[in-house]
């Protein structure tokens, strides 16, 4: 009796034991890399514990060290979405040797942080800004850089950027880059074209690295916000307060304001930059992929891209964002 009872109990899973089940199911991704460094921050605090055991009340030391930190609530937020989506599929995939669900019941509701007004805001460059910021990074992140303002792309799909990947368009003296499902944000294919800046980055590349764009020393670009990333960013004098995001994201804000500025249509926007969409497909015929092509040429016109209202808009961020700071530092900031 007591055999046949221990036969039909379910196995106990730590969150770790899950936790490392879900980052092999993932490992061909993306995201892999990230997921398993913030695997790698929820172990200490919940890896050993039951799966059935993990919810808000056990989370809460994990969420308050990382504030502690200074971890933007974004960020925590992130991390919630990798301990929501292992309970999730201990609870309706995996199974234990029995057939028996990992989680036994409905996993736990696990609460966001709330982000209102405490996002960064993003920091479109200016022309004299890019200028500088690209003068300041070693060759391999600038390339990578140029390619970003060029191109709308992500961190992770310019890391990532295959030679393979590439299609070339000989009919219209050009290539365009098909990047897959896996690699994308909206897990969607997407076509990236290249416009003058973005072929010579491309062309200044061909022949250092076999498979991979975008390398450093024969090896390929993990990310490229990193310690030449900040200290370029800094030395420049671009904004380093709270508040303002500094990072490789700011390339994609830049190619996104400079279409607008261009008069580039909102549907033609949203193909450059690989937004969801079920209008837009990989499939383009050759009058739709000269379209994306001339629209994407079309920031390369720096007069037709930095209009006085940008300017205007950037001088009042920069004010704005130094007030903030001497309030920070315990100035007095005389009002009227």
């Amino acid at each position: 009796m007591e055999e046949e009872a221990r036969r039909h109990e379910a196995a106990v899973f730590t969150f770790e034991e899950a936790g490392l089940r879900y980052l092999e199911e993932i490992a061909h991704k993306s995201s892999a890399k990230t997921i398993a460094m913030n695997l790698d921050q929820l172990f200490p605090f919940i890896g050993k514990l039951p799966i059935a055991q993990v919810h808000d009340g056990t989370i809460r030391p994990f969420i308050e060290h990382e504030q502690g930190r200074g971890m933007a609530p974004k960020t925590i937020n992130n991390v919630l979405v990798v301990v929501s989506t292992v309970l999730n599929r201990a609870a309706r995939v995996w199974r234990d040797k029995d057939g028996n669900p990992w989680l036994t019941q409905a996993p736990a509701l696990i609460s966001r942080l709330s982000v209102k007004g405490k996002q960064a805001k993003a920091y479109p460059l200016s022309w004299p800004e890019q200028d500088r910021l690209i003068k300041a990074l070693p060759r391999h992140l600038a390339d990578a850089a140029l390619f970003g303002l060029n191109t709308g792309c992500r961190e992770q799909e310019i890391c990532q950027l295959r030679w393979d990947w590439e299609v070339q368009l000989p009919e219209m003296g050009t290539s365009v880059f098909i990047l897959g499902a896996s690699i994308t944000k909206t897990s969607t294919e997407r076509v990236v074209v290249l416009n003058a800046v973005a072929r010579r980055v491309i062309e200044s590349r061909r022949g250092i690295h076999a498979e991979r764009v975008f390398t450093y020393r024969g090896r390929p670009v993990g990310k490229l916000r990193s310690s030449a990333w900040r200290r370029a960013w800094k030395a420049v004098n671009l904004p380093d307060e709270p508040g303002i995001l500094k990072g490789v994201h700011n390339l994609r804000h830049t190619f996104g304001r400079r279409l607008r500025s261009a008069g580039i249509p909102l549907e033609t926007r949203k193909a450059l930059l690989g937004h969801a969409n079920d209008d837009i497909t990989t499939h383009y015929s050759a009058a739709e992929l000269e379209e994306l092509i001339n629209a994407a040429e079309a920031i390369v016109n720096r007069g037709r891209t930095e209009t006085p209202n940008l300017m205007l808009i950037r001088q009042r961020t920069k004010r704005s964002v130094g007030k903030v700071s001497e309030i920070k530092k315990g100035s007095t900031v005389k009002h009227g």
